[in-house]
């Protein structure tokens, strides 16, 4: 389990929250009904939730805040923990239901997390609607909470109830304590630091100087000033969640015909949507500056937040979408190599030592528009077929949050042979965002007939040539269809 104490990343998505910008991740969880019977009730469904919650004991916990503001807020046992106050029932339709609940900041006197199950009567669907504090958990760790709620096999695996227990809550003086004594540790682990150079300064300056270069190149983009965009304007606290999914293998598909990655082939769809949406609002599709984030959890961390960010332009000036494909390639691979991750990693860790407000200080400025326009997230999900108390997983639309002055975010879970994207922003001032996940469809699609009549694996040695008419590709793919293929999945 994780310190109880928050660290400095988690903390930061708690000081850039504001009532219209709301730091809570979460998802919509799609499931078909059990083959042969009825979906399980709502009581029922409840009580399974309860009986897995042993296994992740942050969701019985609340913050405590330390006096004073001398450290970070403490994880504490709720000592009215109920799962009633956390998991509730709503009829549909789903996308209201959605909305509505996406669009409440979570309560902070309790543990900072709920679902809301929904039977879809008009779709004869199972849904759960959950969201958690990004202070409490990341993208990758929201997945994991998943796998704690649902099983490998239609047969429901039985888990033993605990007797749960809260422990009584820190008088204010031992939270001041405790923060004190962390404070202290901080300090003696820079001494430490500092005494492991001087005694191998050759090494220690060798690692040194590696990592400063890549802080330094991790900074510079990161500072540099995003351009101009609608997309940033002060927000409303309305949401809205539109969605669509495909076959994950298109994505493959792709991938595989150009030597790349599925993350550059997700920015690049997102580049030619964002173009394709900001046209057709009138506004000048230049280019966009994206902040991914990147996964760097070790295999026995659950909770909190262990990732890191990188900032990718992405060219929604470029018509031809090949181009747009090899940008974010290009940049994606420059920016790895130069290791920023790790830079943009060690930047955020050191900002941990920093005063309070300091660390407040820098939040907002990571957070600020002027440092990106949206965030572009993928997040690997389950592989193989899940099921909620015999319900089969069929589908998981994330949601990527919103900070102040950032109007829509752009998130992609594989769930099983799908691919799912979620396109989460505020319904105020992208009222037409259910567009712009079509937009992703078909942006795809075109790169999808690019992979197919284009030659193998064209980004190894140079960019691609400029396009050829949209119309001449297409009567090349279809002359290449085998007989009674369908072109549905172009």
């Amino acid at each position: 389990m994780t310190s109880a104490r928050l660290s400095g990343l988690d903390a930061s998505f708690l000081s850039v929250e504001t009532p219209a910008a709301h730091m809570h991740v979460g998802w919509v969880a799609r499931f078909s009904p059990p083959p042969g019977s009825p979906a399980p009730t709502f009581a029922a469904l409840r009580e399974h939730i309860g009986s897995r919650l042993a296994r992740a004991p942050r969701y019985r916990q609340k913050l405590a805040a330390v006096p004073f503001g001398v450290h970070a807020p403490e994880w504490i046992d709720d000592p009215v923990f109920a799962v009633e106050r956390h998991v509730y029932w709503a009829p549909g339709p789903l996308e209201d239901l959605v909305d509505e609940v996406l669009s409440v900041p979570l309560r902070r006197d309790r543990p900072l997390w709920e679902m809301w199950i929904c039977h879809d009567a008009d779709e004869r669907a199972l849904a759960i609607v959950g969201k958690m504090h990004h202070c409490m958990v990341d993208g990758m760790a929201a997945m994991e909470l998943g796998s704690l709620l649902l099983d490998p096999t239609p047969e429901e695996q039985t888990w033993e109830l605990d007797a749960y227990s809260a422990a009584p809550p820190p008088p204010a003086r031992v939270l001041l304590a405790r923060a004190v004594r962390d404070r202290a540790a901080d300090g003696l682990g820079l001494m430490g630091a500092t005494v492991r150079l001087m005694a191998s300064p050759a090494r220690a300056g060798q690692r040194t100087a590696v990592g400063t270069a890549r802080v330094a190149r991790a900074l510079s983009n990161a500072l540099r000033a995003a351009p101009e965009s609608g997309l940033n304007a002060p927000l409303t606290p309305l949401r809205r969640l539109a969605w669509v999914d495909r076959p994950f293998q298109d994505l493959v598909a792709v991938k595989s015909a150009f030597g790349i990655t599925v993350n550059d082939v997700l920015l690049a769809a997102v580049a030619g949507a964002m173009r394709s949406y900001l046209i057709r609002r009138g506004e000048d599709p230049g280019t966009l500056k994206a902040m991914v984030p990147v996964s760097v959890r070790g295999s026995d961390e659950l909770l909190g937040n262990r990732i890191s960010f990188v900032f990718v332009p992405l060219p929604c000036n470029e018509p031809n979408p090949l181009r747009r494909l090899y940008s974010v390639h290009a940049t994606m691979r420059q920016r790895k190599r130069d290791g920023e991750p790790e830079g943009a990693d060690v930047a955020l860790r050191a900002a941990q030592q920093a005063p309070r407000v300091l660390q407040r200080v820098i939040s907002r400025v990571v957070a600020s528009p002027r440092t990106f326009n949206l965030t572009v997230s993928s997040i690997p999900g389950p592989a193989g077929p899940l099921f909620l108390m015999g319900c089969p997983l069929e589908t998981v639309y994330p949601v990527v949050p919103l900070s102040e002055h950032h109007a829509v975010s752009v998130g992609m879970v594989t769930v099983g042979d799908r691919a799912c994207f979620g396109v989460y922003a505020d319904r105020e001032l992208l009222s037409d965002i259910d567009q712009l996940a079509g937009d992703i469809d078909a942006a795809i699609d075109e790169l999808l007939v690019r992979a197919r009549t284009s030659p193998p694996r064209l980004f190894i040695r140079r960019p691609p040539p400029e396009d050829p008419p949209l119309a001449d590709l297409w009567e090349q793919l279809q002359s290449r269809r085998t007989p009674g293929e369908t072109p549905s999945s172009v």
